[in-house]
Order: C-alpha cells, then structure tokens, then sequence
C-alpha cells in the first residue's frame, strides 16, 4: 500500500512523501527513525490511484487550468475553487486527482507542493508557474495565462496532425495495395505468362521478380521489421540516438522548418511566460530548456543558461549559439534596453506561431497534389507493366 505523509523534522522544517507500507504504523516508524514527528498519513487508494496515472488526459488539465483560472479571478480561494470544480462534470480520474489536490492543501500543503506530487500529469513547466505565482501574489493572471499556453500547444498539435492525417492514410493505402497486388495477383499473371511463353518487358520482369522476392522472403521481412523496430526504439533512447533523429528532423526538407519553428515557438512563449511570473531569467532558461522538444535546442538553451549565469545578457548569449533567428535575438535585445523582456519574447512566440500555422496549411495544401501524383505513377508503372504482355499476346493472336 501507498501512504502520503506529512511531518516535521528536528528543524521544524516541513517534510512531505509518499512511502510503501503495509500499515500505518510502519510509516509512523519509519518517520520516527529519520528524526521525523508524524502530523499526517493518508492511505493512497489503489482506484484513485488507477485513475490519476492513468485516466487523465491533456484535455482534462486544460479544463481544470480554465476553470480554475476563472474562479481564482472571481475572488474564491484555491480551496473554494477546488471544491467547486469537484461538483463539476469531471472525469473520474480529474475528480480523484483534484480530491488529492484538496486534501494535500488542507494539509499545509503550498498548491505546487500538490501539484509536483502528479508530475504524470502536470509538467515542469506547469509545477514551475505555480511556484513562482504564489511567491509574486500572482496566481490568476497565472493561471489565465497558463490556460491561454495550454490552448495554442493543443491547438499547434492538433493542426500538425491534421496536415499529417490525409498524407498517413494515403501511404497506409498505397502500401497494402501494394502488398495485396504482390502476394494475390501479381504471382498468378506470372504463372499465366510463364505457361503462354509470352517475352515480356523488362518492367514486367522487374515486377514478377519483386512480386516473387517479397512473397518469398516475406517472413524474414517480417522478422527483420521487427528487429529493425526494436533496435531502433532502443536507439532513439540513447544520447547519439537522440543527437541523430533530433538532427535529421530539422534537416529534412520542409518539413525540417515546421520542426524547428514549433521548437521555437515554445521556447519563447514558456520562457516569456515564466519571466511574466516573477522567476528569474536562469530558472525561467532551466525549465524552458525541458519543453524545447529537440535536443539541440534543449542544449542551447542550457548553454545560454550558463551563460547568463556569469553575467552575460541574454541577448548576447542566444546568439552565442549559432542556432537562434537573428530576429528573436535583436527583439531580446530590444526587450533588455526597455526592461520588457517578456514582451518581447510574447511578440517573437506570435510571430513564430503565425509563421508555423502558414508553413503547416501549405504544407497539407501542397503534399495532396504530390501524393496523387506519385500515387498515379505507381499505378500507371503497375499496369501497363501487367498489361503490356497481354496485348502482345493478342497481337501474335490476330
């Protein structure tokens, strides 16, 4: 069984865990061991816990965001807040995960001590708004704020798999066609030609061939797909794995330039988002670097970091890095002589954001266009590849 504590240690500081146990008592010894005074166990229930890892979804924590964020401006408190929005037609996960919310606050919990305990749930970025909020006195325009970053995140990946949608069913399509016509049909056409002693084409061989490659080798195809898959997913998860896929995806054409703007996107509209909260240009760096999704990005990011850290100005060490827009730069550069660094990075996030949407809409707009194309191709090659020996044949007839 799992147990949240909360207890004080020999310097009255506040300590705060979860803990597998098979009794209460055994948490009460265990505290007492460390030199922790036991205030409060709570038995985590196996249900709510099924619920809050696993049933909660993007959509539920951007409700929860928007409405809380309204209820916070209204002049509720927190907990008013969080009571309310469990009346509220929550899912079920959602429900136990703010009853948890409610019960570590009614704890002494802060709001982002709570949060940071369902980090499944609610990323770096997220905890790290929260704690800065509460420090400044600035937890609704926060929690607006925040809503509104969760909103266009959502939004920016519901349209980039929404221009992939169309081109991903199209190549599904093309490759069980494909498979259908070399294992069914392809090899009977063989059959009737070998048995006519018709001379065919070198296109027609090219296909009989192919057809008779895959239909026998289609096994250790098989076999080496999967291998080749679990090889790669092991190596997508190792550093020079991550430096070669992250690479390649900003290299490839077109779509390289949706990668790296959507990366850019994010970088400036959290970082501009966390110095609004009131943290500090390095903290605000860290936690950004987290949500860069790429690696070189995440790496520059750190390395700017660093380097503000011994007293270079922002501007100066992004361009250090040889790998953001000289825009962004000259607009921080701009933001540091009138004090209003994160308005000019909300500016930069805009301008990239209306950049991307523009790249993505061409983008599905151009690639139906070329995918019929190659799709016509393919099966105009397949066809008077089949076709030409029969009409040879009829020809011989008459």
């Amino acid at each position: 069984m799992e147990f949240i504590y909360v207890g004080v240690d020999k310097t009255s500081v506040k300590q705060k865990g979860k803990l597998q146990a098979n009794n209460e008592r055994e948490v009460v010894d265990y505290l007492r061991s460390n030199n922790i005074t036991p205030i409060s166990i709570r038995k985590v229930e196996s249900s709510a816990g099924f619920f809050i890892f696993k049933k909660v979804k993007n959509s539920d924590i951007l409700l929860f965001t928007r409405q809380l964020a309204s209820m916070v401006t209204t002049g509720l408190t927190l907990i008013e807040a969080l009571k309310i929005m469990t009346k509220q037609n929550l899912s079920p996960g959602m429900r136990e995960l703010v009853n948890d919310l409610i019960a570590q606050i009614s704890e002494g919990a802060s709001f982002s001590q709570a949060l940071a305990s369902h980090q499944e749930n609610f990323p770096e970025v997220y905890i790290a708004l929260i704690r800065a909020s509460e420090k400044g006195g600035l937890l609704d325009k926060i929690l607006a704020r925040l809503a509104d970053n969760l909103e266009k995140s959502d939004d920016l990946q519901k349209r980039i798999k929404s221009a992939m949608f169309y081109p991903a069913i199209v190549v599904v399509g093309m490759i069980v066609v494909i498979i259908i016509m070399n294992v069914y049909v392809i090899p009977q056409l063989g059959t009737l030609y070998d048995s006519l002693r018709v001379e065919l084409p070198i296109t027609t061989k090219l296909v009989l061939w192919f057809s008779k490659a895959f239909t026998t080798l289609y096994p250790a195809l098989i076999v080496a797909a999967i291998i080749g898959g679990v090889m790669y997913n092991r190596f997508r998860k190792t550093i020079e794995g991550i430096k070669i896929i992250d690479s390649t995806k900003l290299k490839i054409p077109v779509i390289g330039q949706i990668f790296t703007l959507s990366s850019l996107d994010e970088i400036t509209r959290t970082l501009s988002l966390l110095i609004t909260s009131g943290a500090s240009i390095i903290e605000s760096l860290k936690v950004t670097a987290n949500v860069a999704g790429n690696y070189w990005y995440k790496n520059a990011i750190l390395s700017t970091s660093a380097l503000v850290e011994k007293g270079i100005t922002l501007s100066d060490a992004l361009d250090h890095q040889n790998i953001f827009p000289p825009m962004m730069v000259q607009m921080v550069k701009v933001g540091e002589s009138t004090g209003k660094i994160d308005e000019s990075l909300y500016k930069v996030s805009e301008y990239f954001e209306r950049d991307l949407d523009v790249r993505v809409r061409t983008l599905a707009t151009a690639i139906e266009p070329i995918l019929i194309i190659i799709l016509g191709l393919s099966v105009a090659f397949l066809i008077l590849s089949i076709i030409t020996p029969i009409y040879g044949l009829i020809s011989q007839i008459q």
